[in-house]
């Protein structure tokens, strides 16, 4: 299993292990590691059965004064933005995700998360070689803009949803919200979206 890891973090695939399969066709990536594992199945020569995409960066919705400001943040004072970073991406849970923080990151890196543009041709594209596409979105995502991301991804790919998750997939579990949803095997999901499917 190729796993890449999110901006500013290292080490963090444990976080997603129920859902990892560790053989040598599964591919895999956290936020900006998301955008990185679609790259690297769409111009790769290996046989890659699945591609799992946690929260994946995505900012298109975006306009260029957020992504502006964004840069000019994390330039003027990286520290500060990573630990902000960090704890946005652990709400609204209470998980510390400084274990798993990485070297500072370029700033090249960052604006690249932030001006990426997902597009529908590449998803078809690896689907036509045979690769299933999931991907796993927290609906309390503080990062970035969910339901712009439900709203591209759901008729393209399989979604899982996690009603009470930010973008580590991390429940706040509330008296029943921690029952087994029948469509899936894992009690973290709330409900999936079967490819073209919306229901709720």
């Amino acid at each position: 299993m190729l796993y890449f890891s999110g901006f500013c973090l290292s080490g963090e695939s444990e976080l997603f292990k129920d859902w990892l399969k560790m053989d040598d066709y599964t591919v895999a990536g956290f936020s900006r590691g998301a955008i990185r594992a679609l790259e690297y199945t769409l111009t790769t020569d290996r046989r890659i059965d699945r591609l799992l995409l946690f929260s994946p960066a995505f900012f298109q919705t975006r306009g260029e004064r957020f992504i502006s400001l964004q840069i000019r943040a994390y330039t003027s004072d990286r520290e500060q933005y990573c630990r902000k970073f960090l704890r946005n991406c652990s709400k609204p849970s209470d998980f510390d995700l400084g274990y798993y923080r990485s070297a500072e990151e370029d700033p090249e890196n960052l604006e690249e998360l932030l001006r990426y543009r997902w597009e529908k041709e590449k998803l078809l594209e690896i689907q036509k070689r045979g690769t299933t596409i999931e991907v796993f979105l927290g609906e309390k995502d503080r990062i970035i803009d969910i339901e712009g991301a439900l709203r591209f991804f759901v008729p393209q790919t399989t979604v899982y949803r996690f009603r009470h998750a930010g973008h580590i997939l991390k429940p706040v579990r509330k008296n029943n919200d921690a029952e087994t949803d029948r469509h899936s095997e894992q009690n973290q999901y709330d409900m999936e979206f079967p490819k073209g499917a919306n229901r709720k």
